[in-house]
């Protein structure tokens, strides 16, 4: 049996790495834990769902939309510069909800400070992707995502649990300050990494173009990739079974007699399982066929959910919750991985800048499908159709779209 305890000790053994995962997790962890707090502070002011969808709206969206202009700025600025200013204008729009929370600021403010807080945000996640293969070797990239991914799954479920602890010894501003804490140290932790692999890529970085032209550079990287699009596609579709659990979990919680309090508990079995299949996701993504570790990344995914409409039984269906977190994490860092590996540095934050509101929106879309989905055919038959198209996707279109090999595209020179 892999130890899932491995990809973080090889990981964690390169300072360079250590920091940028140290910064990631404190920002990521923060993030989880404000949001519970923003959501609080805003239905206890209003008592109306209409206001919390809002916020929650104005909190994802700008990410969204936002995604591919952050991939052109990581691609054309200096990088410690942009993760340390997005850092700190995120550590002040914090201080700002802190304020709103002691102050009883109209609650307007809220949402567009949560706005602000994830716009800037934007440029993060595709200067880490970036900087990532500048800080480890290729033979070490695998456990740098794989304990990338995992910190993500770690932060998804203690982010809530420690926010619901301090909403029980203090009031919602305490958490928005400790979130914002959690952006400064960011900060110290991007400072202390190397200039020279934050440094903007050379080669077409230098070459100012407007932005319908730095947008078709990021999307002629991905065509010029034979397995980019089928990749993507494979974690968007991951990313939509994810969004549509997140509104199943609630009815299943009910049904296996656990009450409100089983969606956090299959919740968190889904990112427990995704944490301990870190050393599985490891060896997949370092193997010589990730591809074919990526179909069968892809039937994890989709093979739980039949029997998670039937079991009636609440370990076995807290197993399968894992093994679908298991198998959508273990995707992501195949995928990654690959393109990480397969793609020219000088474009790659703007090709993943296009990759990532694709991601976002498949989980915002699975979130939004499910419920008419429910209606139409029912929990049972909205499981089993999100199996389908995984499980067509993984057997089907996968493994025709796939090559068995393609070489690397060579790296520009920095």
């Amino acid at each position: 049996m892999l130890n899932p305890v491995a990809p973080f000790r090889a990981a964690l053994s390169v300072r360079d790495v250590r920091l940028l995962l140290t910064g990631l997790a404190a920002s990521q962890a923060g993030d989880w834990l404000y949001n519970l707090a923003l959501l609080a502070l805003v239905y206890g002011r209003t008592h109306s769902s209409v206001w919390v969808g809002l916020t929650t709206a104005a909190r994802t969206l700008p990410e969204v939309g936002l995604g591919p202009l952050g991939g052109i700025l990581a691609d054309r600025v200096d990088r410690r510069q942009l993760m340390i200013g997005s850092d700190a204008i995120r550590a002040a729009s914090m201080a700002a909800l802190a304020l709103v929370a002691i102050a009883h600021a109209p609650i307007i403010f809220a949402p567009v400070l949560a706005a602000l807080c994830t716009g800037a945000g934007s440029a993060y996640a595709p200067c880490v992707l970036a900087v990532l293969p500048r800080l480890a070797t290729d033979e070490q990239l695998p456990a740098a995502n794989a304990a990338r991914v995992s910190i993500q799954s770690i932060c998804i479920v203690a982010g809530p649990l420690f926010g619901a602890i301090l909403m029980l010894l203090g009031s919602a501003a305490i958490a928005f300050i400790i979130n914002g804490a959690t952006f400064l140290a960011g900060t110290l932790a991007v400072a202390a990494l190397p200039r020279s692999a934050l440094r903007a890529p050379a080669g077409l970085s230098e070459q100012r173009t407007g932005l319908r032209q730095e947008l078709k550079a990021g999307w002629d990287a991905l065509r010029g990739y034979n397995d980019a699009i089928a990749i993507v596609g494979a974690n968007v579709l991951a990313s939509a079974a994810y969004g549509g659990l997140t509104v199943v979990f609630v009815i299943l919680g009910h049904r296996l007699g656990l009450g409100a309090a089983g969606y956090g508990y299959l919740l968190a079995a889904m990112g427990a399982g995704g944490v301990l299949a870190a050393g599985i996701s490891t060896k997949a993504a370092g193997s010589e066929n990730p591809n074919r570790a990526l179909i069968a990344s892809m039937l994890a995914v989709g093979a739980p959910l039949p029997l998670l409409a039937i079991t009636g039984w609440v370990p076995a269906a807290l197993l399968l919750a894992a093994v679908f977190g298991a198998g959508s994490v273990t995707a992501e860092v195949i995928g990654d991985t690959c393109l990480q590996r397969s793609l020219d540095p000088a474009v790659f934050a703007r090709a993943y800048g296009l990759a990532l509101p694709a991601f976002l929106g498949g989980i915002a879309a699975g979130a939004l499908i499910a419920p008419l989905a429910i209606t139409l055919v029912g929990v049972t038959g909205t499981l089993a159709m999100i199996a389908s198209a995984v499980l067509a996707y993984g057997t089907v279109v996968l493994s025709h779209a796939l090559h068995p090999k393609h070489p690397p595209i060579i790296a520009a020179t920095d």
